[in-house]
Formats: C-alpha cells, sequence, structure tokens
C-alpha cells in the first residue's frame, strides 16, 4: 500500500510528464493562456483522486504558479545557478520537480497537522 506521500508523487509523475503535451507545456507559463488552466485541472483530478479534494484544489493551485517559472528564476538568479545550455535546462527541470514534490511533502505535513485524514485512493474503494 502506497502512503499519501506516494500517491501524490505517482499522480504529479503521471500529470506532469504522461498526460502533459507539447501544447500544454508551451504555454502553461501564461496564467492567461488556457494550457496553464488544462494542466493545473489535470493535476487536479490526478491530486484528487490520489489524496483528497483539498490537495487536489490547493496543490494544483500551487503547480500552476509554479509553472509560470517566476520561482525557478528567481531560484536561478539568486543562488547563481547555470541557467543556460543543457546543464540549464536540466537545472530548471530539477528545480521544477523539486518545487512540486516539495508542495506535495508539505501539504501532507501540514493536512497531518491539522488532523486531516487522507481518505482511501479511489482505485482501492472501486477493488472487490
Amino acid at each position: 500500500m502506497l502512503t499519501p506521500f506516494e500517491r501524490g508523487l505517482v499522480a504529479n509523475l503521471i500529470a506532469d510528464w504522461i498526460l502533459q503535451n507539447d501544447w500544454m507545456a508551451t504555454y502553461k507559463v501564461s496564467l492567461k493562456h488556457p494550457a496553464a488552466w488544462v494542466h493545473a485541472s489535470i493535476h487536479a483530478v490526478m491530486l484528487t483522486l490520489a489524496l483528497d479534494w483539498r490537495a487536489g484544489l490547493v496543490l494544483a493551485t500551487v503547480h500552476m504558479l509554479v509553472d509560470t517559472r517566476v520561482p525557478a528564476n528567481w531560484w536561478i538568479r539568486t543562488f547563481k545557478q547555470t541557467s543556460e545550455g543543457r546543464a540549464g535546462f536540466i537545472v530548471k527541470i530539477g528545480l521544477d520537480q523539486v518545487l512540486h514534490i516539495g508542495a506535495i511533502a508539505i501539504w501532507i505535513e501540514i493536512a497531518d497537522l491539522l488532523g486531516w485524514t487522507m481518505p482511501e485512493p479511489v482505485w482501492r474503494l472501486l477493488a472487490p
């Protein structure tokens, strides 16, 4: 059985790597573009299925804000990390994923502190 963090991680990986198409990857950086909202909605559904509706709503919103690349660009400027070429590409993707996965971990800790229980994932409820 997966922990809530593992369920959130898998949901993020599926939404960010399997269900994201080129259109979303290209245009999600602008909150004014529908691609940002479609991509965030996919995350909301996946995280709701994996965790609960509160996690889906909050984490999808955080995900959409991270995807504007503002946080990653600030980090790169502030800490003088490589931003050009192949190394810069890897740094940007790495920062993006660390921020997304870190948000999931923080959410789970906050939910635990608040006494919110994570229900069984939907697919376990459907099993015989």
